[in-house]
């Protein structure tokens, strides 16, 4: 429990000077680190026909972002499917099937890098380095960027409300991407990358490698071991809440975390930015209270949640109960992390975007196995690179909707009327994703001959809820005894995917202009006050609230009916 202790409190320390950093990168003007920085940008601003300097909407800004995107997008699907005939492709990889290029390509662009296929042996050296490492690159910039220019609409010191018919501006979407890459992502990847190729990790585009087995009883004289450009891959999947794995199996594999300090490493990494993304509110705004209020109600889930899933992978395994008395439950982990270690990880990974995993989570104990799925749930622990954030702000929304209900008063926050069209786009926002989870849930359990879902029962249903749920949270993990290479699955997966991660960035973009154009009321003593350990729970209880009501019923048909059949 130590070690778990200390990784907490490395990360916590790590992310202050980290988001001190993160809020003067996004400063009017040149920024923290721009007479570094600046000649490179500039440089990309005339290569991309940039003006840094032009303001747009919230549309405009949206329409921006959703451009970039659909380039990306359909430049990685081609490149995925061509692959085969292309050049950094020494082992003769072929192209993928048009649905899983599809759901790769779109799974990788939405900052999710949910893979159904089998790590490096269905990728080419060209289609990973430039086609998913790139993308792994600007999703989570793309976030970022996104959560800046909604902090600094709904929070900006105006002086008065736009004149009637004007539009908010809200920043310029490729200056804020740009920095966020160039500034953050790439420095910061670059240390991890250094640390890890330090300890063993391959850094190589040389083909795969062949080595001797040094037990060869079982017949086998000689083993094909992939390698490759590795250790960046795995640092910008750890902070950019990523995920997606050099390998199937991902930093289980001693190629990808081959040392204690690469999963130290590691493991700091998957909740580093979103949690200096929440004290760099609290620098860009001046409303340090309020950061360290829902970074106090972020640590608080988390480590009760985290809790709960160490707890239960030092029981022994549920489903072996004759070896109850040999200790935790080790199976689908590394002997070298154990227990505590791997359940640590599936709980950031969860509680964050990133999806990464250093054990099976399909392996996990059932009450081990659903608190990923509760996290997922929530999606706002600590959430992705801004988006978890965005997400956190859609909660405190519209718990000062209820707060200022319930003490009398005109739904307001912050001094701007809160008022009919803003509470539409927060429960949009929010109530799409049970809809989606739920509704593809039940139409793959009705009709397992279309769907292909591997195992029955209790734990059958916890795979698909658990599938579902990892893409529309822009996870990627993966309960991974589910076949999911498949025409339904890859599309279905997709389009959660895609609106997973969309609207829950616009709608609340489109919220905070809404709100920035409305004239702010003078605060008195019966205002509501959002920088209180009052309002912290209150948002606290609407979250669980809000994943109880949407979610119960399927947990309890899920991993509490798994564990009560385990225990009879």
């Amino acid at each position: 429990m130590n070690e778990v202790i200390i990784i907490y409190a490395v990360t916590l320390l790590l992310a202050w000077p980290l988001g001190k950093y993160i809020a003067g990168v996004f400063e009017s003007g040149p920024g923290t680190g721009g007479g570094v920085f600046l000649p490179l940008e500039n440089g990309l601003y005339c290569l991309f026909g940039i003006n840094p300097q032009q303001t747009m909407s919230w549309q405009g800004y949206g329409r921006a972002l959703l451009k970039l995107h659909l380039v990306l997008g359909l430049a990685v699907f081609g490149l995925l499917m061509a692959q085969g005939a292309l050049f950094l492709n020494p082992d003769g990889i072929e192209g993928m099937s048009w649905d899983l290029a599809l759901h790769t390509a779109i799974s990788f662009l939405t900052n999710t890098n949910q893979q159904h296929y089998s790590g490096q042996a269905q990728l080419s050296y060209l289609a990973h380095t430039f086609g998913i490492v790139t993308l792994q690159v600007v999703t989570p910039a793309a976030g970022m960027a996104a959560l800046i220019a909604i902090v600094r609409t709904l929070f900006g010191h105006q002086e008065k409300a736009p004149s009637s018919g004007s539009t908010v501006d809200v920043g310029n979407f490729y200056q804020d991407i740009i920095r966020a890459i160039v500034r953050i992502m790439l420095p910061v990847a670059t240390i991890v990358a250094l640390i890890l190729a330090s300890q063993g990790v391959p850094n190589s585009y040389e083909g795969a490698q062949t080595a001797t087995p040094l037990d060869q009883t079982s017949g086998i004289t000689e083993q094909t071991i992939p390698i490759g450009p590795v250790a960046p891959m795995v640092a910008i999947k750890q902070v950019g809440t990523n995920g997606g794995g050099w390998y199937g199996p991902n930093s289980s594999v001693p190629l990808e975390n081959p040392t204690p300090v690469s999963n130290f490493v590691e493991t700091v990494s998957i909740v580093l930015i979103p949690a200096a993304l929440v004290f760099a509110l609290g620098f860009i705004t001046g409303r340090r209270r309020l950061a360290v209020m829902i970074m106090g109600v972020m640590v608080a889930m988390s480590v009760g949640l985290t809790s709960v899933t160490i707890w239960s992978e030092n029981q022994p395994n549920a489903a072996f109960t004759e070896l109850a008395a040999e200790g935790p439950n080790l199976e689908g982990k590394e002997v070298r992390f154990g227990a505590t270690a791997t359940a640590l990880w599936g709980s950031w990974t969860t509680q964050t975007s990133n999806g990464s995993v250093n054990g099976m989570h399909d392996s996990f104990n059932p009450l081990g196995g659903m608190i990923p799925m509760i996290d997922m749930f929530i999606n706002v622990t600590f959430g992705g690179v801004g988006v978890g954030l965005i997400g956190y702000l859609l909660f405190l929304l519209l718990a000062a909707f209820l707060g200022s209900l319930m003490i009398g008063r005109a739904p307001e926050m912050a001094g701007k009327a809160l008022e009919t069209r803003e509470i539409k786009l927060v429960c949009i926002a929010l109530l799409i994703q049970p809809l989606l989870i739920l509704g593809f849930s039940a139409i793959t359990v009705a009709f397992p001959t279309l769907t292909g879902h591997s195992n029955p029962g209790f734990h059958g249903l916890s795979q698909v809820i658990y599938e579902y749920t990892s893409a529309f949270a822009n996870n990627g993990s993966g309960f991974e005894g589910l076949g999911d290479n498949s025409v339904w699955w890859n599309v279905t997966c997709a389009i959660n995917l895609a609106i997973g991660r969309f609207i829950p960035i616009l709608a609340p973009l489109a919220i905070a202009a809404s709100l920035a154009a409305k004239r702010a009321a003078p605060e008195g003593r019966g205002s509501l006050s959002i920088d209180t350990p009052t309002f912290g729970l209150m948002t606290l209880a609407v979250i669980v609230m809000f994943t109880l009501l949407s979610f119960m019923p399927v947990l309890i048909l899920g991993p509490i009916a798994e564990t009560l059949a385990l225990m009879s």
